[in-house]
């Protein structure tokens, strides 16, 4: 991954989960540049409940999950996600268009550690990504 250098690249040994966006291609786009960018492992869901299955089972790092998705919304996701004994240190990403004071204190309430407006932009992932590398080297 561009900014890290070779031996931080071998350290990410995070496993990372993309929820799907409504537009097919977010997911798509999302998921390559991870694949061929970086070490990391990737699953996607098409829904809440599938998400929350797939969670429990991946036991993901990284959750970059949409707040509009079907069967469940994004905020419900993320406060199961918090009460999953299995995933006790997963950073949650809310992925989401909607971008007001509002929306970004209804994220935190959630329990999301960060909430990037769509379109998001690579470089604000590769820095979740860094900031997670910095967390798991500190302990």
């Amino acid at each position: 991954m561009r900014g890290l250098k070779p031996d931080d690249r071998r350290n990410i040994q995070q496993k990372t989960r993309f929820r799907r966006d409504r537009n097919s291609r977010i997911p798509l786009v999302s998921s390559v540049f991870l694949q061929i960018d970086s070490d990391n492992e990737v699953r996607v869901a098409f829904d809440g409940p599938s998400a929350l299955e797939i969670a429990r089972a991946f036991r993901p790092d990284v959750v970059l999950l949409d707040i509009g998705m079907p069967g469940i919304d994004g905020y419900e996701v993320a406060r199961r996600m918090r009460q999953m004994p299995e995933l006790p240190h997963v950073v949650l990403a809310a992925q989401t268009g909607w971008g007001q004071e509002e929306d970004r204190r209804k994220s935190e309430e959630a329990g999301f550690d960060c909430h990037l407006v769509k379109p998001v932009a690579l470089d604000e992932v590769q820095q979740l990504l860094r900031d997670l590398t910095r967390r798991k080297r500190m302990g």
